[in-house]
């Protein structure tokens, strides 16, 4: 139960995630990513002088604290990337916003490659190398981006769909390599083959001019909604009890049972295929409507969890993998959800309060989950077997079932709202 509080921990950190909202609409970009760093070097700093004994011991507390913190840091660095997105490609603002959130989904390749590329730590030593690097990589990027981290306000021109679709092949390569690194193994040509992916997207130029008469509008463009008037709303009640029961704690919940190992490889081209999605919709003058598509991708979350009660190997991996997939979608599709529904003028606010239910679902099924593992362990320490679980992921199911009927029905009500700002 402890090492459950401990993963919980970090997502904890998204309760406090608002703050970096708030922030962006006062403080300049830079400002708001030299914050985000600076909370991860404390937060993974720290810890990683604690592991290497340069500090003396801290409690549980004080590591607990130490988490949140670099929890909340992935906050200010994320809403300062949206707010970049939003601003620059409002037009494409979806395509731009999901393709940032795939690259998210890529750093613990990154991190692995940078690992082994430079520090090659012994197996008892990983844990002290990712800390360092969770505590530099950030300060050295941030201060990498700093000169071009603004919004460009460009003069109307024709807009240029060859920048993104070179985006998308650079970005299904990387994925590529991140899948066969997770699930084989990471050898130097994939360790090369991922840096140089990485380095083409520094030179992709993609140009964004003034959205023309006619053409696509993010939805939401004429409905802009304050976070006290949002809370207020059904609409809003909908999308956050929905996103907490079929959302982003469904990771973390597997990765604690140690068993999401390649669902995390395939989330990524999850997160892709929705800007893959949103790219061709926007060409053909087209829009998908973001609560039906979030009840697309919850349903077959169910059947996974259900699917998963078989003890097969082959049922563990294709529900993995389809969980994985529809958790990265979602991960990316509840973004351009919100603008969607509430606006973006406030969208900095809005979605960190939102993504609050991150850390409470972690909190609430992560715990059920351990609960549930350490009553079928018998005294024994260590629970085997398909019983372990079972009971998890039949609650598991019910909830992301209960997830699409609530989107369904959110996607009944703002149906109306849609027609009308396309009209």
């Amino acid at each position: 139960m402890q090492l459950n509080a401990l993963a919980f921990a970090s997502d904890s950190g998204k309760l406090l995630a608002w703050v970096s909202g708030v922030a962006v609409v006062y403080l300049p970009l830079w400002a708001v990513l030299l914050v985000g760093a600076a909370l991860g070097l404390v937060g993974y700093g720290v810890q990683f002088l604690l592991v290497g004994e340069a500090l003396a011991s801290a409690s549980y507390w004080q590591v607990f604290l130490l988490s949140a913190t670099a929890g909340n840091a992935a906050c200010w660095i994320n809403t300062a990337c949206y707010e970049v997105c939003l601003r620059n490609f409002r037009s494409k603002a979806r395509v731009a916003i999901g393709l940032s959130t795939s690259y998210f989904g890529l750093s613990a390749v990154a991190y692995t490659v940078l690992a082994d590329a430079f520090i090659q730590p012994l197996p008892h030593q990983k844990a002290k190398a990712y800390l360092l690097l969770n505590a530099v990589v950030p300060v050295a990027t941030t201060l990498l981006v700093l000169p071009i981290a603004r919004v460009v306000l460009s003069e109307d021109k024709q807009r240029s769909d060859g920048g993104f679709i070179l985006v998308f092949v650079i970005a299904m390569a990387s994925g590529a390599c991140g899948v066969f690194g997770s699930l084989w193994s990471m050898s130097t040509w994939v360790m090369l083959s991922f840096g140089c992916l990485l380095a083409a997207l520094l030179a992709v130029k993609v140009e964004e001019g003034l959205a023309s008469p006619g053409g696509w509008e993010e939805a939401g463009e004429d409905r802009q909604v304050a976070a006290s008037a949002m809370v207020r709303t059904p609409e809003f009640w909908l999308y956050f009890f929905g996103y907490l029961f079929g959302g982003r704690w469904v990771p973390r919940a597997l990765q604690n049972l140690c068993c999401g190992l390649s669902g995390f490889a395939f989330g990524f081209f999850g997160r892709c295929m929705v800007s893959l999605v949103d790219f061709v919709c926007i060409r053909y003058v087209y829009e998908v409507p973001r609560p039906a598509l979030i009840a697309a991708l919850t349903a077959p979350m169910a059947g996974s969890f259900f699917l998963l009660l078989n003890s097969g190997s082959a049922c563990l991996y294709a529900g993995n993998v389809v969980i994985g997939t529809c958790t990265g979608a979602i991960t990316s599709a509840a973004a351009s959800a919100t603008t969607e529904l509430f606006g973006t003028k406030f969208f900095g606010i809005n979605h960190n309060i939102v993504v609050s239910n991150i850390p409470i679902g972690s909190f609430l099924f992560g715990f059920l989950a351990a609960f549930v593992y350490q009553r079928g362990e018998n005294g024994r320490g260590v629970c085997m077997g398909a019983q372990c679980y079972e009971r998890t992921f039949l609650v598991w199911g019910c909830l992301c079932a209960v997830s699409t009927l609530l989107f369904v029905v959110l996607h009944i009500r703002t149906r109306k709202t849609r027609s009308v700002v396309s009209a």
